[in-house]
């Protein structure tokens, strides 16, 4: 589908900007230890993740009604970041939920549903749908998203660490149950989980968008391509 355009696509970015924006809101308005803490949420993957699909959707929205190919190339390639990031913080997020809730939700932690959604399922499906209908097709190789992921687990290790350094606790209960050699565990399967589904989402683009049958007409990078500056 047509993007940026100003129709389906500034609607799709402006859905999920509004829905980030609203979790976001929720924080201020629902202030618990975290607000108090070192790192405040960011200490959670899920609020980086969060805010990284943020800046996406803003930079898609305005692409859309300024019509600008270089914000559709800085969109596009952003995409590449958080739409596998968010995959994966929905697949830990809701498979460790399901063998036990007190993993990934302290115990003086209280999430309704509707924003355990918005956090945990929302700016993953969005954001797949950006990928799907309003993107054209990624080329990052294995090797290379292999290495983005990587750098991502390393970079978030280490930023934890710091946030324990002075708070005390682990941001998810499962790190401190888990020790120093589950955690690096769970950071390397992390990594690995990620380039495997930028993996996926690739053959899933082409599933549905025919990618393969014939020569792609657009790449993330080609602005040129894409209108004039």
């Amino acid at each position: 589908m047509a993007s940026p355009s100003r129709g389906f696509s500034a609607l799709v970015h402006l859905l999920g900007l509004t829905s980030f924006i609203w979790s976001f809101k929720y924080m201020h308005d629902n202030p618990n230890h975290a607000n108090e803490a070192y790192g405040w949420h960011f200490q959670y993957l899920t609020v980086l993740g969060l805010s990284l699909s943020l800046v996406t959707m803003a930079c898609g929205l305005i692409a859309d009604v300024t019509l600008s190919p270089r914000l559709f190339l800085v969109k596009n390639l952003l995409s590449m970041c958080c739409t596998p990031l968010e995959v994966l913080i929905s697949i830990l997020y809701w498979g460790l939920r399901l063998i036990d809730k007190r993993l990934v939700v302290p115990d003086w932690a209280i999430i309704p549903l509707n924003a355990d959604i918005s956090f945990h399922a929302a700016p993953s499906v969005i954001l797949l749908i950006d990928l799907l209908l309003l993107s054209p097709p990624w080329t990052i190789t294995i090797l290379p998203s292999l290495g983005l992921s990587s750098t991502i687990a390393i970079g978030y290790w280490f930023w934890i660490e710091r946030c324990f350094s002075y708070n005390g606790i682990y941001p998810y209960p499962i790190f401190e149950v888990a020790g120093f050699e589950g955690r690096v565990g769970i950071f390397a399967i992390s990594a690995v989980v990620m380039a495997l589904s930028t993996g996926t989402l690739k053959w899933l683009y082409g599933r549905v968008n025919g990618f393969g049958t014939s020569k792609p007409q657009s790449r993330p990078g080609a602005i040129k391509q894409n209108g004039h500056f």
